[in-house]
């Protein structure tokens, strides 16, 4: 379990109302929500707006819209449409501390790769990530690459320089590579456990690899489908304070079950369990439809920690990172979440961002 030194930064109950007052979340891996995918070519400003209230609705009040792999010109007109979202609506622009940038510096090979257009998979680039990022007017926070690739050591001090954060994920990396990136200034680990094939070594590996480098924060999502508790388990006690948890949320989080076509191709089945499979797969995962408060609540209900120390992965171990690293990403003002116990499970009353009523329930 976590540390009991652990700071609470401000988390409380009101055992009169059974309401608990906490710290906003912040999710670092958001691919979609609610029907709206960021890495859709259709996406418009009105569907960052659309996407931002529901994460307020879920107690998320900060967020970084993940892209994932995919032709230049294609990641570049999202960032356009993210920044534009951000220029418009002076919400959007509160709740957005960054842009995940998740490729397409990522490994080519089958299993590491995931759900990735190999097509566009390519070598590190700093100039090309230049050009990225000035399209996004530095917004770009979070770049997750493969350290295998001859050149990633370079582009990570370059980040690094940029200030701009680096994780590990979707790669093959040795430990002789995975120490060089961290030498270089390799910060996380992307969704560990997952992006990587059904079948590893027993050892070494890239797992006990990133669980063993303390230098490493580890994003995992707890959705209870994409990662076993026994693993969970280790990861929360090996990194402590380094545990964050992400969502790694679709567009699908938020939608009804029943059958839908992908922007990348094929059909998904989500069912009931908010479970994401191909279509025809035998039930391989194809992303995740929880969003972040819903992984607390999971994480919780399996026993793996208890709310205050499962909100804090979600909030404020991120608020934390940010202060030792992204300070400009720290929330301006004061962001905070009122919830209610409904049965075992939170339900959000009231949102408050950078002071401001920005969500209540409605009566």
């Amino acid at each position: 379990m976590m540390k009991k030194d652990t700071p609470q930064h401000g988390l409380g109950w009101d055992k009169a109302h059974q309401r608990y007052t906490a710290p906003g979340l912040i999710d670092l891996q958001v691919n979609g929500v609610d029907a709206v995918d960021f890495n859709d070519p259709v996406l418009m400003e009105a569907d960052v707006l659309k996407a931002t209230r529901y994460l307020l609705s879920q107690g998320v009040t900060s967020f970084f819209p993940t892209l994932i792999t995919g032709a230049d010109d294609h990641i570049i007109s999202l960032l356009q449409t993210l920044r534009r979202a951000c220029d418009t609506y002076p919400l959007v622009r509160a709740c957005v501390a960054g842009i995940h940038l998740e490729g397409p510096f990522i490994s080519a090979e089958d299993g590491a790769r995931g759900a990735h257009d190999v097509r566009y998979v390519k070598a590190p680039d700093w100039s090309l990530l230049e050009r990225f990022q000035e399209v996004a007017q530095g917004t770009i926070r979070l770049v997750t690459l493969a350290p295998e690739w001859e050149g990633a050591p370079e582009l990570i001090k370059k980040c690094r320089e940029h200030d701009v954060l680096v994780s590990m994920g979707h790669s093959l990396a040795n430990t002789a590579q995975i120490s060089q990136a961290a030498e270089a200034g390799l910060l996380l680990s992307t969704h560990l456990g997952n992006g990587i094939p059904l079948m590893l070594k027993r050892h070494p590996n890239m797992l006990w690899d990133q669980l063993a480098d303390d230098r490493l924060y580890a994003m995992i999502i707890t959705d209870g489908l994409h990662t076993p508790d026994a693993f969970i388990r280790v990861v929360m006690r090996v990194k402590a304070e380094k545990t964050i948890l992400v969502s790694d949320a679709t567009r699908f989080a938020g939608m009804a079950p029943g059958e839908y076509d992908t922007v990348i191709g094929g059909k998904i089945i989500l069912d009931t369990d908010k479970r994401i499979s191909l279509k025809g797969s035998g039930g391989l995962l194809a992303g995740a439809a929880k969003s972040l408060l819903e992984d607390v609540n999971t994480l919780v209900s399996h026993g793996l920690a208890s709310l205050e120390e499962a909100w804090t992965m979600a909030s404020d171990h991120v608020t934390d990172l940010f202060a030792r690293y992204l300070p400009e990403c720290v929330p301006a003002g004061e962001d905070r979440v009122v919830v209610r116990k409904q049965g075992d499970l939170l339900v959000v009353e009231q949102v408050t961002k950078n002071g401001q009523v920005v969500y209540a329930q409605p009566a």
